[in-house]
């Protein structure tokens, strides 16, 4: 029977399941329907296309790795622990993860050469960027105006926000927020004889980071849970909607949560090896934000080229289910294995942070080993005395926590009830 409650606990959260079906078509596997297009497909763009151009054809065989690949998400790779919009969407976002992370295992044996050689070639125009030609950061600091300081307010300042809306959602915790808000700023202070854009003026990073895009970030999404927390979750179904606004609207809300739950990584009760594990999640935060520098500072690409903004949009919605997973196999003691969504993005932090090192020697030549040791203590020393003081304001606060019920949530797209058993439905 433990293990029976065990194994529920993994099948949820790594195979969610959609509750109370009414529009079947959408759920039902059309395996056959699948294949017989993507033969058609393949017989088409294989033999009827233009195949002159070299590379062209490269692009065309890549895309339809791609293609098969998500075709095979669909059919056979796992839901992860959400099912909205719907659990097709989760399925290919955890198989183009597991591509991804497979493309950076192999570019982990080529050289950096062979490497930037693969970029120029999506990119030609990046054969003449030089990241040195990037604009100068923290000069002129003692200059502070209105019209310098708005200038500031740009797009990067817009992602700065709405990034830590998101991480606000996931997370949900106030405390650990803050901390890896300012444990960030120390991490850029650091970092910053190696990668110039981490040089800020002090206005720049506790002012306009912290305190308005980081701080004002949190608060709007703690709002949103907070107001998410307090809806009222009852799902008509579409068919049983009269008129055509109200139909429409319960379609709008097809891309909202199922249910939401209160999150609580840490308690009064909690073991040491979960107050680690909170203090791990935190470091790990840091050395994920890390590689998104190191990689477009060692391969040269701007801000704003589309593979550096196409990898955080991706890798924004992969921590989402990977946080949920993460979340559960920390705080719940019948969770005895890690999601696979998590593990795959434990691979991708990894890998990417190996790719850095291997392919940044030069770099790495430059750096400062008291710079980097007094890091390390300070985000050891800071995860640990930061999740053990929220650990004790839990228990000073008076929060009680009923060591029989956990709740078990990040998105909670779901309501685990063992009782209820019935069969329900997987695939499109």
């Amino acid at each position: 029977m433990v293990v029976q409650k065990k194994e529920s606990v993994f099948n949820t959260l790594n195979e969610c399941e959609v509750e109370d079906i009414t529009l079947e078509f959408f759920y039902k596997p059309h395996t056959i329907t699948l294949l017989i297009l993507s033969i058609i497909g393949v017989i088409f763009m294989s033999f009827i296309r233009d195949d002159k151009s070299i590379d062209s054809n490269i692009c065309a065989g890549i895309w339809c790795v791609i293609f098969f690949l998500i075709l095979v998400s669909l059919l056979a790779f796992p839901n992860g622990p959400f099912v909205r919009p719907h659990p097709a969407v989760w399925r290919m976002v955890f198989g183009l993860s597991v591509l991804y992370s497979l493309t950076l295992l192999f570019l982990l044996f080529q050289k950096y050469e062979t490497i930037k050689g693969m970029i120029l070639w999506l990119d030609p125009n990046l054969k003449d960027f030089r990241i040195d030609m990037d604009k100068e950061y923290g000069v002129n600091c003692s200059d502070i105006s209105v019209e310098k300081f708005w200038a500031h307010l740009d797009v990067f300042a817009a992602g700065h926000f709405f990034g830590w809306v998101s991480k606000a959602i996931l997370v949900r915790h106030y405390g650990i927020l803050w901390s890896m808000s300012m444990m960030w700023e120390f991490t850029e202070v650091m970092f910053s004889h190696l990668l110039p854009n981490f040089k800020e003026c002090w206005w720049d990073a506790w002012i306009l980071d912290v305190l308005l895009c980081n701080g004002f970030g949190i608060w709007v999404g703690m709002k949103i849970c907070k107001m998410l927390e307090m809806r009222d979750y009852n799902w008509p179904g579409i068919k049983d909607i009269d008129t055509t606004k109200g139909k429409i609207k319960r379609a709008a809300l097809q891309f909202t949560p199922a249910s939401w739950t209160p999150v609580r990584w840490l308690d009064p009760n909690s073991s040491y090896m979960r107050f680690f594990s909170v203090c791990q999640m935190v470091i790990m935060w840091q050395v994920s934000e890390l590689n998104t520098f190191f990689l477009k500072h060692i391969f040269e690409m701007p801000p704003s080229h589309p593979l550096v903004v196409g990898r955080l949009f991706f890798l924004s919605i992969v921590v989402a289910p990977s946080t949920r997973q993460y979340y559960t196999y920390v705080t719940d003691p019948n969770c005895k294995r890690l999601g696979t969504q998590c593990w795959v993005y434990a691979v991708i932090m990894v890998t990417e942070s190996l790719l850095c090192i291997k392919n940044g020697k030069e770099l790495f030549q430059q750096t400062e080993i008291f710079n980097i040791s007094v890091w390390l203590m300070i985000m050891l020393f800071f995860s640990v005395v930061s999740v053990l003081g929220f650990w004790q304001a839990d228990w000073l606060t008076g929060k009680k926590f009923d060591a029989d019920i956990v709740p078990i949530s990040i998105s909670n797209d779901i309501h685990v009830e063992e009782d209820n058993k019935t069969s329900k439905s997987k695939t499109l």
